[in-house]
């Protein structure tokens, strides 16, 4: 995918992942009691931050695998985490286990994302 695809399809993804983060966030303060609220909470909370990462990304300038890699992981992040979090809290579905695997697909994004400042934005991908 060219770089300027890759850019507008981070946008996108990045305004439909802010935009369920609301609806999450909104269901968790007024649809849900409980614990469930909580995973909501958290899990909104996570998703509209690597959302606007994720915009921020698609709007740079920047180039390169590294950036390219941080923005496929944030988003592999959100739908791990946060979605591990909204199938718990809505459907009572067992996959706690997914929580820790999106967790740490945002750290390596964002260890991506800082790799990406010594790398030059290179034209090779």
């Amino acid at each position: 995918m060219t770089t300027v695809r890759w850019q507008r399809f981070c946008v996108l993804l990045g305004g439909l992942s802010g935009a369920m983060a609301v609806g999450f966030a909104a269901m968790g303060a007024h649809g849900v009691d409980g614990q469930a609220a909580d995973w909501l909470a958290r899990g909104s909370h996570f998703q509209l931050l690597h959302a606007a990462v994720l915009v921020a990304l698609g709007l740079g300038q920047g180039r390169g695998r590294w950036l390219k890699a941080a923005s496929a992981l944030f988003l592999l992040g959100s739908i791990l985490f946060s979605g591990s979090l909204y199938a718990m809290a809505l459907a009572q579905l067992p996959v706690v286990f997914l929580v820790p695997a999106g967790g740490s697909c945002f750290i390596l994004g964002w260890l991506a994302l800082a790799c990406s400042a010594f790398s030059p934005g290179s034209r090779q991908d």
